[in-house]
């Protein structure tokens, strides 16, 4: 209850000033990433990489010890492009942006003084709503909270906590040093300020910010996950080979990879994790049927590169 007090007091407050309050935006100086894997490190290195404080974070010094070195060889990959002729300037550019960057396991007592906690950590809602509702203990009332989530629904996430106003979605894509997009999700209750904040931070990373309301895939999955599907069953149906589709949507349409090479590039357990997950909230959608090849592929643990095999073998 007094918690209750306290917050329609600070209602009050924000709506007595709000023309003043609601220009304000918030100067996003301090970040904390959770989940030190690959989308974790990568946001972690560009936010460092642009002046930001940052402090990544995951359950052992030993997960956080294999991330660190991975923005290390990372770093060196960006200089050799960006400095190829200037050594002690990317030499002083890695310096300056490992300086920037700490470690801890202990997510509630970091979150303290940070400005944004990005939530980078394993595709299941539960588990990312446990911990955010930690965090909303810990975080200051200012602290905006935003997910990388590519699949699952951030206001679920919002409604785990207390601050529906100052949450977000921040989906990154892989590799992140590389890959210039950075998609910006508002759900029905992000705050305007808090839209602007998210989309100010974006930019001061590198990024180009696209935004989207809080609909399955956002984006890009939306178009791409699909699209992926429907070539899975152009070739379950026999009409044509799968090594012709990649060839045609290559040389056809440009695209970098064919979709079984991008099955396979991002693993085919986790692109059946999204479209199962699309099928149970909308199961009438054809664009969203679950496909007996990929069941199958991933039930005999053929999941693509990760695991040498999915629709492709890898040496």
């Amino acid at each position: 209850l007094r918690h209750g007090l306290r917050h329609a007091q600070f209602v009050r407050a924000a709506s007595s000033d709000a023309p003043r309050g609601a220009a304000k935006k918030l100067l996003i100086k301090h970040v904390t990433i959770i989940g030190g894997g690959l989308m974790g490190a990568g946001i972690a290195q560009v936010a460092a990489a642009s002046g930001h404080t940052v402090v990544l974070v995951d359950q052992s010094d030993e997960i956080l010890k294999k991330s660190t070195k991975g923005i290390e060889e990372s770093l060196k990959r960006v200089i050799k492009k960006k400095f190829a002729d200037k050594p002690e300037a990317g030499a002083e550019f890695i310096q300056k942006t490992l300086k920037n960057l700490t470690t801890s396991t202990d997510a509630a007592s970091v979150v303290h003084s940070t400005d944004l906690v990005i939530e980078a950590i394993v595709e299941n809602l539960e588990v990312k709503n446990k911990l955010f509702q930690t965090l909303d203990k810990f975080a200051p009332e200012h602290t905006i909270f935003a997910s990388n989530t590519s699949s699952l629904q951030i206001t679920k996430m919002a409604n785990a906590t207390t601050r529906q106003d100052r949450f977000g979605g921040l989906h990154f894509f892989n590799p992140v040093p590389m890959m210039k997009l950075v998609e910006v999700i508002k759900t029905p209750m992000t705050s305007q300020k808090t839209f602007e904040s998210l989309v100010d931070f974006s930019k001061a990373v590198g990024k180009s910010p696209v935004s989207c309301k809080d609909t399955p895939g956002f984006i890009v999955n939306r178009l791409l996950v699909p699209y992926m599907m429907e070539a899975v069953r152009l070739f379950e149906r026999g009409d044509a080979s799968k090594e012709d589709i990649d060839v045609a949507m290559k040389l056809g349409a440009g695209y970098p990879m064919g979709p079984f090479e991008l099955l396979d590039y991002v693993g085919l357990d986790t692109s059946k994790y999204i479209i199962d997950g699309w099928h149970s909230l909308e199961p009438n959608n054809p664009l969203f049927a679950p496909s007996p090849l990929l069941n199958k592929l991933v039930e005999e643990k053929k999941l693509g590169k990760k695991t040498g095999e999915g629709f492709y073998k890898y040496k």
